[in-house]
This record gives structure tokens, sequence and C-alpha cells, in this order.
């Protein structure tokens, strides 16, 4: 049965959420590492998008939110590789842009480390090409390729949890490694509350080329969604989130409710260990291409866009 809104839910060993908050030794000479000035940046953006009002339940229960992934967890398939695609159909940026970030990504995924210098290299290299465009231009373009690519991609079982949490009063955020821009429209067209997205700066309505911290990946992830709940006033242990990859796991242990959704194998293991719902959307068949495709291709050119398309609103500061 689905978790029911609000509810929260111990790992099997009891201590799900006590194991993750504990604080951890800190000094003056500490200043904040990219994740977690990628998760703050990416938690302003969220506060200070425009809202719909009318997305959530008249009755608001304000402590308690959820939280979704989104490639494979609330679409199927890499948001990021279909966005490539129309962005490349419309001659905003050539597959050969994104070759060097891409193969770094396969090269982790396959060997499960990255060189930092390789890694800040291609980084560069992916965010090189958005540099001096308008960010009124691919905020057009997301908007068109969201409805032409993405809206037949929702999993119906996914988008009914995100509607019971709404139904419930609750508010609902996607968290996802796409650009931010990109991310609040699927949020608007959700009918959601908003999104939390990668942030990359721009200045005077034009992309710098700078990502803010890092893609919201990981460790990020559990950093924004932190940020989000002292901004808003949540009370984490009775917040759910929802994920179908292993890499959310931070992001899953921050709250008092984790579900896995279509997930990979590392996950279902965890989820398993840990006394977490497993919910899957997927036939047999499908697990197994969207498993294989999205590791080797998909996801690798996912994480070149999302570094090089996400941006931050640094001319308000």
């Amino acid at each position: 049965m689905p978790t029911r809104p609000g509810s929260a839910e111990e790992t099997s060993d009891g201590d799900q959420h006590d194991n993750v908050s504990e604080p951890r030794e800190s000094t003056l000479e500490d200043a904040p590492d990219s994740a977690e000035v990628a998760g703050r940046a990416s938690a302003e953006a969220a506060v200070t998008a425009p809202s719909d009002d009318g997305n959530t339940a008249a009755s608001r229960d304000l402590t308690a939110a959820a939280f979704f992934d989104v490639d494979n967890t609330m679409m199927m398939g890499a948001s990021l590789f279909h966005f490539a695609r129309g962005l490349a159909a419309r001659k905003f940026v050539r597959a050969a842009d994104l070759a060097g970030f891409a193969w770094q990504q396969i090269k982790f995924r396959i060997g499960g480390a990255e060189n930092s210098t390789d890694l800040q290299s291609s980084r560069e290299q992916a965010l090189s090409f958005v540099a001096g465009r308008d960010v009124s231009d691919l905020v057009g373009l997301s908007e068109e390729i969201y409805d032409e690519l993405m809206a037949d991609r929702i999993w119906a079982g996914t988008r009914a949890l995100a509607q019971m949490h709404l139904d419930a009063g609750q508010r609902v955020w996607l968290v996802t490694a796409t650009p931010v821009e990109l991310a609040q429209i699927m949020a608007r067209r959700l009918g959601l509350t908003g999104a939390l997205g990668t942030v990359a700066e721009h200045s005077q309505g034009v992309y710098t080329g700078k990502l803010v911290g890092e893609m919201l990946h990981g460790r990020a992830k559990a950093q924004a969604v932190r940020a989000l709940a002292a901004s808003e006033g949540l009370d984490l242990r009775r917040c759910t989130a929802y994920s179908d990859s292993a890499n959310d796991v931070p992001m899953l242990s921050v709250v008092g409710t984790a579900v896995a959704v279509n997930p990979d194998q590392r996950l279902r293991e965890t989820a398993r260990a840990r006394g977490w719902e497993i919910r899957d959307f997927r036939t047999g068949r499908k697990a197994a291409r969207i498993g294989a495709h999205s590791v080797l291709g998909a996801s690798a050119l996912a994480a070149g866009v999302a570094a090089g398309v996400a941006y931050r609103r640094k001319d308000r500061s």
C-alpha cells in the first residue's frame, strides 16, 4: 500500500533519520563545500520562483512535504537527454559540445570514480557553450521542449503519488540535476509546488558559464532539501522522498519516509535493508532497457547538459 502522506517510517534498525542528522564537528576555518553551495542556491531559487497557490490544497499541512526525483522516477528516461535532443534540433547546442563531459560521466558510472582534474576540465567544456547566451532564449525553448518531448513520458503512477500529497494539503517539489529553469517548468506543468534544480550563474540575463557549487546530484540534493526545509519550516521527519537511484540515498535518508520508485539494483537492495517502501511501475523488459541505456547513454548526456544550461539569478544580489 502507498505510504500515507505525512507519516514517518523508521528503517529496519529504527534509526534512519538519526543516522543522517548527526552534525559533524566544525571549525571556524570550515567553509561550505560545493554540495552545500549548490543545495543552498537551489533552495533559494525554489523559494524565490513564482508560485501558483492553486497547485496545493486549500487547507495546507505546512510542516510536511514530498520530494520527487525526476529521471526514471517522475518520468521515463533522462529528462536532460530529451532536453538536449530538443536543443540540438533547434541548433542551440551541438552534440560535440557535450562529448567531453559525457565521456567523463560514462567512465565514472563504469569505474565508480572520477578524476578531479578531468571532471573540472569537462565541466568547463560543457559550460562554455552557453556562456554569453540569453537566459530568456533557453526559457522559451524549455517550454516548447517539455511539451513536445517530455509531457507524454510522465509515469502515471508517480504522478498519482504526487497528487496524493497535494490532496493531503502538502507541498510537492521536484529535486533534480536538471537545470532549475527546466525543472520549474516541469513542476508547473505537473501542477506541483516547485522544483529544486541545478543552478548556475547569469548576469543581467546572460549566462556566465559558471555553476553555483556543483550539479544538484547526490549529496547536493540532500543539502537542497535541508535548506528548503529550514526556509519553509518543514519537519523533515514528516516529509517523504521518492527516487529510483542509489545516488539519491543521501536525500532519501534525510526524510522520515523514503520510497524507492522504479529502483536500480543498488537502491532496491538498500531499500530492502532499511525497510523502505518499493514502488515499481515498469514492466520487466522496460526496466531492463531503461537500466542499461540510462547508465551509458541518456544519463551521461544529461549530466553534461545539466552542467551546461542551468543558471543562477546572480544579478539579483
